[in-house]
């Protein structure tokens, strides 16, 4: 049964009770017996049991009540008060026929009974005729509001099948859209990294190859199985919603930082909380893991820049932790000229050895930005004058 207000629930038991205790006035003031009917405070008794038991079975058992009460009202005179609001509430929660048999075996009942009372009279067809529209009547308008709620119930249907429909069909083209995706990103990226992983496995084994390059082509294999392991991940978000890997934390930076140092970047780290020094505390500085999850990317991002557009360079890598406040990363990539940012060299590296830059697609940091912003963080980047490159970022602590 739906929710009601209380306020309107008992208002409308009580107008039912008055309604059935007016009307079984009227039928006892209008009695056809030729003793007068049953005495007052029997009628009484029967008034207040079958105005209780409206209120109590109307909506659950109104079958039974109404079988009940048609017997009561033809032999007392209140209960017949309560028999068309009785024959009501069947024809509104029952299904018609069953409203429509009960109709029928009141009003041959009733027929029936005053039939025998009062004989074929005036009196007669007029009670019968009164009783039957009463009943009648209200029986109807009951199934004109239970035919209204059922066509409302079957439009709410409709439009929760539709939209349901529309939901399936929206999260199937979903899901082909990103099974294409998967299979492009597995055709390409998974070969041409598996391809690099086994050069750079075959290289680190040969004969041929010095220590220095030998140790260079294990940190290549490496990072290839470690590239293997981030596309498997995404692959199988892609297709499904079970990740098997913890996605990367604050946590992780260390060794993010301790791996670029073995691809021979020159990267210092400092991490700090509030603001006392404490270099190495990635164990002891809690973060929420998204935060340190965008932090982790950020400072990914920015060590492939500086590997790809200035391999050699040193890197400072800082992370300060305000507590209940934000985390700001800051990486600064030191190339080591003092002139005008227009000015620098296509070719950028360290040492008297030049290495080219690796071309890039420059979505890393629009990337960058983008997930920042949506936490609600700054993010800044670009040449400083004294020949840095410099990656800021602010992430504040609740987004």
């Amino acid at each position: 049964m739906p929710q009601r207000h209380p306020i309107k629930f008992w208002l409308l038991e009580i107008s039912l009770a008055a309604i059935a205790t007016l009307l079984g006035l009227f039928f006892v003031s209008n009695s056809v017996s030729e003793d007068g009917g049953a005495p007052v405070a029997v009628e009484a008794a029967a008034a207040v049991a079958a105005v209780a038991a409206l209120v109590l079975f109307r909506r659950t058992h109104p079958v039974a009540l109404t079988l009940i009460l048609i017997p009561c009202g033809i032999v007392l005179g209140m209960p017949m008060g309560a028999t068309p609001i009785a024959l009501f509430a069947v024809a509104l929660h029952r299904p018609a026929r069953v409203a429509i048999a009960l109709a029928g075996m009141h009003a041959a009942l009733t027929a029936g009974v005053y039939g025998l009372v009062l004989g074929p009279t005036g009196t007669y067809a007029e009670v019968v005729v009164f009783l039957v529209l009463l009943h009648v009547s209200g029986v109807a308008v009951a199934m004109v509001i239970r035919s209204r709620r059922q066509l409302v119930a079957s439009w709410a249907e409709r439009v929760r099948q539709a939209e349901e429909g529309q939901r399936l069909r929206v999260e199937q083209a979903r899901h082909a859209e990103r099974e294409q995706l998967a299979r492009e990103m597995h055709d390409v990226l998974a070969h041409r990294i598996s391809l690099l992983a086994v050069h750079a496995g075959a290289l680190s084994v040969s004969r041929d190859a010095s220590a220095e390059e030998k140790q260079a082509a294990g940190v290549i294999r490496q990072c290839a199985h470690d590239a293997l392991e981030d596309l498997r991940s995404l692959l199988g978000m892609l297709r499904g919603p079970v990740v098997d890997r913890p996605l990367p934390t604050l946590g992780d930076v260390p060794a993010l930082v301790e791996r670029s140092r073995e691809a021979g970047a020159d990267v210092s780290l400092s991490l700090t909380g509030g603001d006392d020094d404490a270099d190495d505390m990635s164990d002891e500085i809690e973060v929420p893991d998204q935060i340190g999850r965008h932090a982790y990317r950020i400072v990914q991002e920015a060590l492939t820049n500086a590997l790809k557009h200035a391999p050699g360079a040193p890197v400072r890598v800082r992370l300060d932790v305000r507590h209940m406040q934000g985390l700001s990363v800051q990486v600064i990539n030191d190339l080591g000229w003092h002139r005008q940012p227009a000015q620098w060299p296509e070719r950028v590296g360290a040492g008297p050895e030049m290495v080219p830059g690796i071309p890039g697609a420059g979505a890393g940091l629009v990337g960058l930005r983008e997930r920042v912003q949506l936490v609600g963080g700054r993010f800044e980047h670009g040449p400083t004058p004294e020949g840095e490159f410099d990656v800021k970022a602010w992430l504040p602590w609740r987004a």
